[in-house]
This record gives structure tokens, sequence and C-alpha cells, in this order.
């Protein structure tokens, strides 16, 4: 078991990032489903834990579980809802990874969620639709759709392969998707599906403000940077020219060259060789490159 648990620790660390967001939503659906299963064996309800974690829609009861703004969005309890969201979420968060980068994948995801979340709350307590009802929200959809609709409108005539169907551009899956949503909004999940269309509506909005220069994301990524330096057992400060440790020994002088140095990685022939690859993705889209060249920008973005 030791063993294993190390192995899928190893893969973890190797994984691109969206490979390891559909890792940790595969592994609390897992942890909640055996939960729930254990429960059941021993006659306990354990809906009233699982809600904890669900976004409710009623105003007094998300002051009370804030957190479930970003829980639901990694909670799912149906096999075939989990399933299709991770494989969205593989094959386009692979794209939208070699298009935007790390950071801002990680950003959209949570903003796309969020997005979702505030447009259920509303709609819940505005349309008539849903008066005198209470919802509960949870799956990784809204995230996801964030990134569809995000890689969507970037590379809108990239084609893709699907089964039955041939060549689709990515525009108009993105379409597709939204129209069933749209549709589907008189079913029983109403809400639901409001939610997906607050995610895509976040992710169009970050690939257009994108072309202007714009990352709407990075006050998001700002905060989440803080929230880790602060939860990390020795956090580093610099006061006043001294670099100061939490654990309580004598500062050291930092070196103003290196402190003043580019923090840059990246051997120059490779910074060159990506300048070109970004000016011709800004150009001409991300469909021009060759092969080669997706390949060095795949790697080059793991590092």
């Amino acid at each position: 078991m030791a063993g294993f648990i190390d192995k899928l620790g190893r893969s973890y660390r190797a994984a691109t990032v969206p490979v390891r967001f559909v890792m940790v939503n595969v592994a609390v659906f897992a942890v909640v489903r055996i939960v729930a299963l254990v429960c059941l064996l021993f006659a306990v309800d354990a809906m009233p834990a699982i809600e904890l974690l669900e976004m409710p829609s009623r105003l007094s009861r998300l002051v009370q579980q804030p957190w479930s703004i970003v829980s639901y969005m990694f909670l799912h309890y149906d096999v075939m809802h989990i399933l299709f969201n991770m494989m969205w979420l593989y094959w386009f968060g692979a794209m939208f990874h070699q298009i935007f980068g790390t950071r801002r994948f990680v950003g959209l995801y949570l903003l796309g969620g969020i997005g979702g979340a505030l447009l259920y709350v509303l709609a819940y307590n505005v349309l008539p639709l849903f008066s005198g009802t209470e919802g509960l929200l949870l799956g990784a959809s809204a995230s996801v759709l964030a990134i569809v609709a995000a890689t969507a409108v970037r590379q809108p005539d990239y084609k893709i392969g699907l089964l039955f169907f041939g060549q689709i551009s990515l525009k108009w899956i993105a379409i597709a998707t939204l129209f069933i949503d749209v549709i589907s909004i008189s079913s029983s999940n109403a809400g639901g599906h409001i939610a997906h269309l607050g995610g895509a509506l976040v992710g169009a909005l970050f690939a257009l403000a994108d072309r202007r220069g714009t990352d709407i994301t990075a006050w998001l990524n700002c905060a989440i940077d803080r929230v880790v330096n602060l939860t990390r057992r020795s956090p580093r400060v610099r006061i006043g020219g001294f670099r100061h440790t939490s654990g309580g020994k004598k500062p050291e002088p930092v070196n103003e060259q290196q402190q003043n140095a580019p923090r840059t990685t990246m051997h120059p022939a490779d910074e060159a060789e990506m300048d070109e690859i970004l000016k011709k993705i800004k150009l001409s889209g991300y469909s021009s490159l060759t092969a080669q060249e997706k390949k060095r920008l795949f790697e080059v973005s793991k590092r």
C-alpha cells in the first residue's frame, strides 16, 4: 500500500497541472463514495456531511459555509458526471495549458467555478422559476466550461477528431455545448445548467481580455500566492535589505546584485525560440504551429 501511494505521489508530481486537477477531482470522488458506502453499511446518513461541501443557493446558508464556493467545484457523486467532466478537463485542459500556461489554468478553473456559482445563486434568488425552492450545487462543470470556452474563443478554427463526427472546429463544439445547456434549463437541473453558462461566460471574457493584453485571473493568482506563502512552515520575508525567517535565526544580508538579478532559468537560445513560437501563435493561431513547435512549446511550459 505504501509503495502504491509513493508511486501515485511521484505520478502527481510529474504530471501537468491539468492532469493534477483531474487527479484531485478523482481522489475527492473516491473518498466521498467510500465514506458514503461505509456510512450506508452502518446505517448512518452521510448526506449532511456531503452537503457541507456542496454550495447552497440560500444566502443565509452560504454565509455559514463560505468554503463551499470552492469545494463544490471539486466534488462529484455520480459516476457519469465525473467521467464526462474529467474527459473534457483532460482534453481541453491540455490545449489551454499549451496556449495560456500553468498559472492562468489554475486561475481560470477557480474563477470559472466562482462565476458559475455566483450566477447560480443569483438565479435562485431573483428568478420566479426558483421561488420558494433551495438548491445545492456540485461538480466541476462550470470550471471545465470556462476552460472550454476560453480555448474555443482563442483558437476557434482548431479542429479535433470526434468519434462518428470526424474533424470538428472548437467553436462548433463550444456552441453546441452551450446550446444544450440553454435548452436544458427547462429540465430538473435548471440551476446546474445556469451555473454552466456562468462558467462559460467567464471563460469567454478571459479569452477576449487576453487579446487586449489583460489577464482577469491575475488578482486571483496573486491571492493564491499570498495564501500559499502564509501556509509555508518557514516563510521568508525581506525587510530593509535583510532576509528574515520565522525560525528565529539571525538575519543574513542580501546581496543586491543577487536580489535584482533576473529569475528566469531559461537558456537564451530557448527563450529566443519561444519568442518566435509565441509570435507565430499571435499572428496565425496555435493551429499554424508545426508538430515540432507544439512539442517544444509543451516541453518548455512544463518547466
